[in-house]
């Protein structure tokens, strides 16, 4: 009998009776008392099982009222697939990622040891996982937890905030009353849907921009998901617009392959030529991101419509010669 068939048998007769003498275990188990013993560890240090030896009983049982804080057993599937694998592997990065200082410190810390236990339940021990497989997120800028705290508690209590925003493009703050709507993970950054007081309309901050949060005593105004995804999911990129327009790209048969499996945006459309080229329309407003993702193609890659996106490629293309010249 394998770790994980023994560890679902455990949980199976522990979870039906008052209580399993250790003799009925190592019976049922078919194993010696050492590696019981092990197995019971594990249960109690991997996956947080309420497990304790009553001598008055004379055997095991579960202690139904333990409770620690951010601490819940649940025994997991413990046959993962890739996708159940690279998920929580995800989810235990993502954690990694964030201040884990404030007043969710330790929620956040019994989670994350919650996730490296469940990945220690596979078959292969956590740092074989973790080892075998990696998620390297490049260009990740780092966010304090309190911002989660603020932010996620405004979301959940419909509540606004007052934010301190910094703009890297004009190097200066401002301060704005904003009703946030949803968070977003793109691109391996955090950002924040919101209706923004100040401009009065939809705007989408990078969290890690937020300098300062105030929770507000006023209700939130609500904007419909419909609303959101059509303001700022229409067109390509986190930059977006109402104005959408179609962009043309047609990518040389040396890349084409690749970027034919490639998905840019969940409207787009893609065909492959006779030559070997592909051709790839995708919807954009804000043309910022589009243009960095063309320019990353080089000469791979032809804007042949519209006219105007074409004319920010040259001109981009011209300010780059000029600072190799």
């Amino acid at each position: 009998m394998s770790l994980n068939e023994r560890i679902y048998k455990i949980d199976q007769l522990l979870s039906e009776r008052q209580f399993v003498t250790l003799n009925e275990l190592l019976l049922h188990l078919e194993i010696s008392r050492a590696t019981l013993k092990r197995d019971l560890a594990f249960l109690r240090d991997r996956l947080n099982a309420p497990i304790l030896f009553d001598k008055e009983l004379g055997g095991y049982r579960f202690d139904r009222g333990t409770k620690q804080v951010g601490v819940q057993y649940e025994l997991p599937g413990l046959w993962f697939s890739a996708e159940e694998i690279y998920a929580l592997l995800t989810m235990h990065h993502l954690i990694s990622n964030l201040d884990t200082g404030g007043l969710l410190g330790t929620h956040i810390q019994a989670l994350q040891a919650r996730l490296t236990a469940l990945l220690g339940a596979a078959n292969d021990p956590v740092d074989e996982v973790k080892r075998r497989i990696r998620i390297e997120m490049i260009r990740v800028r780092h966010v304090p937890l309190n911002y989660f705290e603020a932010i996620g508690s405004a979301l959940l209590k419909r509540k606004r905030i007052l934010i301190d925003h910094y703009s890297r493009g004009t190097n200066q703050r401002t301060q704005r009353e904003v009703s946030p709507q949803r968070l977003i993970f793109y691109h391996g950054n955090w950002y924040m849907d919101a209706w923004c007081h100040l401009r009065n309309d939809l705007r989408s901050f990078s969290v890690d921009t937020i300098r300062r949060v105030e929770l507000l005593d006023r209700k939130t105004r609500d904007v419909s998901e419909k609303q959101l995804d059509k303001v700022l999911t229409a067109g390509y990129g986190i930059f977006a617009g109402k104005n959408v327009k179609w962009a043309t790209l047609l990518f040389a048969p040396d890349v084409s392959r690749w970027v034919s499996s490639e998905r840019w945006h969940q409207d787009q459309k893609g065909k492959m030529m006779r030559d070997g080229s592909f051709e790839l329309k995708i919807p954009y407003s804000n043309d910022k991101e589009l243009l960095m993702d063309i320019l990353r193609y080089g000469a791979n890659v032809k804007v042949v419509a519209p006219p105007e996106l074409s004319a920010s490629v040259m001109a981009e293309i011209e300010r780059m010669k000029r600072v190799y010249t």
